[in-house]
């Protein structure tokens, strides 16, 4: 029995070592699929910005890592000219400062890849900057698989799309970047010598920048050279049963009322007074209004000024953000479609889009065919028009997930977009003439009989757009004069430029392009050659000295012509027109032979522009200059090297009460933050202002005047005490002198 049951077990176990041994063999066998397998590499996708990797990400899954550049990586030396202009200026390229090390980790990154797809904007400047990253990868990450990938907005299709359809890097967009890059490092890094030399050092002047400063310091003199002139206007309040409107004096006697004085009005009154008022003409008229085409960046940039009060750089940074990916809810979008374009062109993916939700919510307002805008003919169209990428999300759906300034941004770009594709308006117009004696008064009114894309315009909404109605007339019925009301005016000169209207006029010339206007006006003022005072760009004493100068001795390089031609010329380049090395070299001959004749030939102005005070300094005794720094004027010790006495130049006397300190203007973030005007003894004294003092005091309280601005009064003076109710206005002059 011992026996048997022995070999039983003995049995078993040979059974259970036959399994596990037939069991080994099959793993065996199936080893190299059971095996743990090396994860996959990624694709690495670089993008400019974080904010854009982060909305990308979201979209593309696992097996791809995306990361940002932050803008160029490589660019031309700042402390010297980086071009042989002796050997085809060749441009000179080195890593920027601070950047080395985000390069290494995208060198790092790009190893453990298996390919690189290179996601900057769309644009001669993104292109130049996957065009740089792809020869630093390549260097250290031979045979790396590295190709280009563009899309015109932050959706999921589109950044499935554009991946799905890699390309190679466009080598004429990149030579016309290299060319506007190496035209611009031509003209700055001779013409700042030449500055630096002949009026102060620390001066920089730009080929596009110099001719706006141009346009502005040209409008300046129009403006202080224009002559107001003195003009009235008359209006008659009228009246129908329980109607009442008004109409204004359009003729007296046969001649258009040209009213220059108030004693030609009271003459006219007194004549017709207590005369019979008669409709003498009642004319109406039905015309259609069309829509505007959706957004380019100009348009944006001049609309968002005149509308929203926005800066152009402003305009463009939450525009920035709209573009590049918004939290809604749990999913992360872009919500507007690339905000640098000249083109007013849409995808047919985008009129699809924009017709089905109009059907849906407006469908009388639908049009049979989508509408569409002929593009100017000097714009590139390499981008569509300004527009969301999603008509869904419509402003009031997503408001709470924007901050202010991006509700309204865009809620422009929605409401213009959108009414662009919609019916015409039909607006009808009553215009009347009304008689007494041998004058003549003309009524208008206008309303919407047909409101078409008004019924999606809120933001956009003008003056113009308000109805107003009359009550029936027929000729020859009897209206009762209520009022005589007549207003005084003057002559309205040139006026400065804004955002918005520098911005128009750039383009209208041809200068500049999209992705320039913003930083053209941005550069003006942290150079201090403009200031931007109530909304209006004013060109300061440097900026005109510096004007002066250039337009005196440079004057064919500082033209909005031959600037409009050195843009058409990077245009030609873009599409393979043009040889970039000769352009630059039919340029740079003449022009490098000027700047040598000037250098030899110019007086300095050194020192022109300071003037002595009656101020002496507190360090050494020596009196103290005034004299015009980075940020405006302040004044220095002439004792300088000996002493480096200086300090701000003071506008009034502080008003608190016991207060020895005087007003003196200030800045924020080391001096390039917005300016305001505080006691020179903070922080024993606290007193801010952000309102100019002039050098007046008021009449009521003694405190000094400022400067104000509004739309109904324009520019005028006003008391600072919150307590004091004193407005000064232009034609009084109760100043209280300190």
């Amino acid at each position: 029995m011992a026996s048997d049951e022995t070999a039983r077990i003995d049995s078993m176990n040979g059974a259970k070592e036959a399994k596990a041994g037939a069991k080994t063999v099959r793993k065996a066998a199936k080893a190299p699929a059971k095996a743990k397998k090396a994860p996959e590499k990624p694709t690495l996708v670089i993008v400019e910005s974080p904010a854009k990797a982060k909305t990308i990400e979201k979209y593309l899954g696992s097996s791809y890592s995306v990361l940002a550049s932050m803008g160029h990586l490589i660019d031309l030396p700042k402390s010297r000219l980086g071009v042989d202009v002796e050997h085809g200026f060749s441009p000179e390229y080195l890593t920027i400062r601070g950047k080395a090390k985000l390069l290494k980790e995208l060198q790092k990154a790009a190893k453990k890849s298996k390919a690189v797809l290179l996601a900057s904007d769309n644009d001669r400047e993104g292109e130049a900057i996957s065009y740089h990253i792809r020869a630093a990868l390549a260097q250290k990450n031979e045979g790396l698989d590295i190709k280009r990938i563009v899309f015109n907005e932050i959706t999921p299709q589109a950044i499935r799309d554009a991946v799905k359809k890699p390309s190679a890097i466009d080598e004429d967009k990149v030579n016309a970047q290299k060319a506007r890059r190496v035209l611009d490092r031509l003209v700055g890094y001779n013409l700042s010598p030449l500055l630096w030399k002949k009026v102060k050092n620390g001066l920089s002047a730009g080929r596009v920048q110099s001719v706006a400063l141009r346009l502005i310091c040209e409008r300046e003199v129009e403006v202080e050279s224009f002559i107001p002139e003195e003009y009235w206007t008359l209006e008659a309040d009228f009246k129908k049963g329980r109607y009442s409107f008004s109409g204004e004096l359009v003729s007296y006697d046969g001649a258009k009322a040209e009213l220059k004085s108030e004693s030609e009005v009271a003459a006219i009154t007194g004549a017709i007074d207590g005369l019979p008022c008669l409709v003498s003409d009642v004319k109406e008229s039905e015309r259609q209004v069309k829509p505007k085409p959706p957004f380019t960046t100009s348009k944006l940039q001049q609309t968002a000024a005149n509308r929203l009060g926005f800066t152009s750089k402003k305009t463009m940074q939450i525009a920035q953000q709209l573009y590049e990916g918004i939290n809604i809810g749990s999913t992360r979008i872009g919500l507007i479609t690339y905000m640098r374009t000249d083109s007013v062109r849409v995808s047919d993916v985008a009129l699809k889009d924009v017709r089905g939700w109009l059907g849906e919510h407006f469908p009388a307002e639908l049009p049979a065919e989508p509408v569409v805008y002929a593009t100017d003919k000097k714009a590139q169209d390499a981008h569509e028009a300004i527009r969301p990428t999603m008509v869904s999300y419509t402003p009031e759906a997503i408001k709470e997930y924007l901050n202010k300034d991006q509700q309204k941004l865009y809620g422009i770009i929605w409401e213009r977009f959108v009414a662009s594709q919609m019916t015409q308006a039909k607006q009808r117009s009553t215009s009347m003439e009304v008689s007494v004696g041998l004058a003549r008064f003309r009524v208008g009114a206008s309303r919407l009989v047909e409101k078409g894309f008004y019924k999606v315009i809120k933001l956009l909404a003008t003056k113009d757009d308000k109805e107003s109605s009359l009550p029936e007339m027929r000729v020859g019925e009897e209206l009762r004069l209520e009022a005589y009301r007549p207003e005084q005016h003057f002559t309205q000169g040139p006026a400065r430029f804004t955002d918005a209207s520098i911005i128009k006029l750039l383009e209208e010339k041809g200068i500049g392009r999209p992705s320039t206007y913003a930083p053209i006006i941005s550069v003006l003022l942290e150079r201090y050659y403009v200031t931007r005072e109530n909304k209006q760009l004013v060109p300061t004493t440097l900026g005109r000295k510096i004007n002066e100068i250039l337009v005196g001795s440079f004057g064919d390089v500082v033209d909005a012509g031959f600037t409009a031609d050195m843009e058409n010329m990077l245009d030609q380049v873009e599409e393979s027109k043009r040889d970039w090395v000769s352009a630059m070299g039919d340029f740079y001959g003449p022009f490098k032979q000027r700047i040598d004749d000037i250098m030899a030939t110019l007086q300095s102005f050194k020192g022109s522009l300071d003037e002595p005070t009656d101020q002496v300094c507190e360090k050494c005794g020596r009196p103290m200059v005034k004299k015009l720094g980075r940020f405006g004027f302040f004044l220095a010790c002439t004792g300088f090297p000996d002493c480096k006495n200086t300090k701000s130049i003071p506008l009034a006397r502080c008003p608190r009460p016991g207060c020895t300190g005087e007003i003196v203007a200030r800045r924020k973030s080391k001096g390039r933050g917005r300016e305001f005007y505080g006691c020179s003894r903070y922080p024993e004294c606290d007193f801010i202002t952000y309102y100019k003092p002039t050098n007046s005091y008021c009449p009521k309280c003694g405190w000094f005047l400022v400067e104000r601005f509004d739309k109904k009064r324009g520019s005028y003076k006003a008391c600072i005490n919150p307590a004091c109710d004193y407005l000064h206005s232009q034609d009084e002059d109760h100043a209280v002198a300190d």
